[in-house]
């Protein structure tokens, strides 16, 4: 399920962003001061969707989390679709916006790469929202500025950098939506990874017995490189596809740097 950013009111959606005229400034007002808040009730959103997937998101389900009712957060949040850019942007504020300026713009991208790759498995409802549309708030333009001040390391032109910060970001989102959906996986059909395998990889040899005829280069490729079989005493509780997610992102990784390795030879920067 792609859910779009920015379908709420722009002005509305962006001064709440921004916190343009934040409600909170009614706190200092004399009188009562209010149960509610913007930033609370982001923060149930956020637990909402964490523990419960983005299907589960509405405004009941928050004023539920809340002990109130969904019309009481109308004060404080538009309607779900403004809640729904304020969540996202909220969770950005978790990723690192410094790296140790080392000169190593290598070991940064590295360090950009996986801590991006474990914020979104923490908040894997951030993948259903599509990249179309940005959301456009403080947090977001944060995370974008790290990438490409630590691209700038590189000393390739701003053209460049432009194109290596969404080659990165997509690549980085890409494995992490495919780490989540492994961990999903076993839960949403009843099946161990394992099994699932197993049943279908024994099947496939009866119903195409000249697989290895039909496709030989992948075939060559499964008997040189085929993965271990699954450790039934691996202590760390990861899934098989997990596991093996984990490595091709990290082998992934590694060859878009020696990419960006060879245009930084190729531009003949520092």
């Amino acid at each position: 399920m792609v859910v779009f950013a920015g379908q709420g009111d722009a002005r509305r959606s962006m001064s709440l962003l921004w916190r343009a005229g934040r409600p909170e400034e009614q706190d200092r007002r004399p009188g009562p001061r209010p149960v509610l808040s913007v930033d609370a009730i982001v923060a149930a959103a956020v637990a909402v969707a964490d523990e419960k997937g983005m299907a589960a998101l509405s405004m009941r389900a928050v004023g539920e989390r809340l002990g109130r009712t969904a019309m009481a957060l109308y004060t404080y949040v538009p309607g779900k679709d403004e809640l729904l850019d304020l969540m996202y942007d909220a969770v950005h504020a978790e990723l690192p916006t410094r790296y140790p300026d080392t000169g190593d713009w290598r070991a940064g991208l590295t360090d950009w790469a996986r801590d991006t790759l474990a914020f979104q498995l923490r908040h894997p409802w951030v993948l259903r929202v599509s990249q179309a549309r940005p959301v456009l708030g403080p947090h977001e333009y944060a995370a974008l500025d790290t990438l490409v001040r630590l691209l700038n390391g590189t000393g390739l032109d701003a053209a460049v950098v432009r194109r290596l910060a969404g080659t990165l970001s997509h690549f980085v989102r890409g494995c992490a939506g495919t780490v989540a959906e492994a961990r999903q996986a076993a839960a949403a059909t009843g099946e161990p990874d394992e099994e699932w395998w197993f049943a279908r990889s024994a099947l496939l040899g009866e119903v195409a017995p000249d697989f290895a005829e039909r496709y030989p280069s992948l075939s060559a490729m499964e008997r040189a490189s085929a993965p271990p079989p699954p450790d039934p005493s691996s202590t760390d509780g990861m899934p098989h596809l997990e596991r093996e997610a984990r490595r091709t992102f990290e082998a992934g990784l590694d060859v878009l740097l020696d990419g960006i390795e060879a245009a930084v030879r190729r531009a003949g920067t520092p």
